[in-house]
């Protein structure tokens, strides 16, 4: 008996969109030069949810040794490669597979084994001790239902760790306005409609049987950069864990 598909949150459109900027993924000045930027603060972030979730040493170079993460809508691998390197069994899930392509390449360049899938994640199998999803939410057909399906994936006593844009008039001016219009950002990488409020990623968590652990905010300034801040209006990342 053939296995039951669930509904799709792939976009098209979306998965097109971005596996047609594969080829630069790992260029820190091509189009995904503000994912560069962006990957020191969330990978701090990240670090610091993995130490206080499971009473890790910061000064401990492996802390995911012996547990298994899935970095959902992985990319090229900016994130899942760092993952690999903090100890874990590493999965990167795609919907592009030119984005697939390229991650493995990339891996086998660094020497890294990390398992690269070509997937919708609604239609995937298996629990992970940490689930990663990285500005990835903003462009998915349903965020309800890929929250559930980002739950569904998480083990028990997991942690779950997403990154998005706020939708405010601060995100649509530096991210479309002046990111996209004058190409720091490539043309038509976000829609400001599909942004979602960190109260309302916080209601999606609850449906899915989820609860936030933490929250916390991505700001900018010339003299600095990207750093992690109290101030959620231009990008946050929230801490989930099973309710």
């Amino acid at each position: 008996m053939a296995k039951a598909r669930h509904a799709t949150t792939i976009d098209p459109t979306e998965a097109e969109h971005f596996g047609a900027l594969a080829a630069e993924w790992w260029d820190p000045k091509g189009s995904s030069a503000m994912l560069h930027k962006l990957n020191p603060v969330r990978l701090r972030y990240l670090r610091d949810r993995i130490n206080a979730h499971w009473g890790l040493d910061p000064r401990v170079l492996k802390p995911l040794a012996g547990k298994s993460a899935i970095d959902v809508g992985c990319g090229a691998g900016l994130m899942s490669e760092p993952l690999a390197r903090l100890g874990a069994a590493v999965t990167g899930i795609d919907a592009a597979a030119e984005n697939i392509a390229v991650a493995r390449q990339h891996a086998a360049g660094q020497c890294m084994s990390i398992n690269y899938v070509e997937r919708d994640i609604a239609d995937f199998s298996g629990q992970f001790d940490l689930v990663c999803s990285m500005e990835v939410i903003e462009h998915v057909t349903s965020p309800g239902a890929f929250l559930s399906a980002l739950g569904s994936r998480l083990a028990p006593g997991g942690l779950m760790i997403l990154s998005t844009p706020n939708r405010t008039g601060l995100s649509r001016l530096a991210m479309i306005t002046l990111g996209e219009g004058l190409g720091a950002i490539p043309r038509g990488t976000h829609d400001w409609n599909k942004f979602l409020t960190p109260d309302e990623l916080e209601a999606f968590a609850q449906a899915a049987g989820l609860k936030v652990l933490d929250r916390q905010g991505i700001s900018f300034s010339v003299s600095a950069g990207f750093q992690l801040s109290g101030d959620m209006s231009l990008n946050y990342l929230m801490t989930l864990a099973r309710d």
